[in-house]
């Protein structure tokens, strides 16, 4: 059997977004996007929307992560279980759990939000509903092979 890689300048996209490193992220993968044609296309703008969301987090900017992170869950969501080697059904539901914790603490609360996931390695909680909630989504990469 053979291994099937994504594209190189994707994974590149991927260690960046898994590091945090969430604005080369979206330089890196806009690029890509920009070029793609679909179905592609689609799949690298729902990524893309998902990295600005994570930034759009960093900068407290709570209505640019909650509508980046659902714009970007939408996109991704005919892409399951997994498409271009990585676990797009976990992403999508980290990134779901993410969304709903701060469609139910507001804008108010997002610094407290944002100062948890930046002193805890696992999870924080949900301060409704007493749920784990992960920290930042990460894109786990899969095996594809023919």
């Amino acid at each position: 059997m053979t291994q099937i890689l994504p594209p190189e300048e994707f994974l590149k996209g991927v260690e960046q977004f898994n590091q945090q490193d969430f604005y080369a992220c979206h330089d890196t993968l806009e690029a890509l996007w920009i070029e793609a044609l679909e179905p592609n296309r689609k799949f690298y703008q729902g990524i893309l929307q998902i990295s600005v969301a994570c930034y759009h987090l960093g900068n407290l900017n709570w209505r640019g992560t909650v509508v980046l992170l659902g714009e970007g869950i939408r996109r991704l969501s005919e892409y399951q279980p997994t498409y271009e080697g990585i676990d797009v059904t976990g992403l999508l539901g980290q990134s779901m759990k993410m969304l709903q914790a701060l469609q139910k603490i507001g804008p108010e609360q997002i610094a407290d939000f944002v100062n948890q996931l930046e002193n805890t390695e696992t999870q924080v909680a949900d301060p409704v509903n007493s749920e784990a909630v992960s920290c930042l989504p990460k894109i786990k990469l899969v095996l594809n092979t023919v």
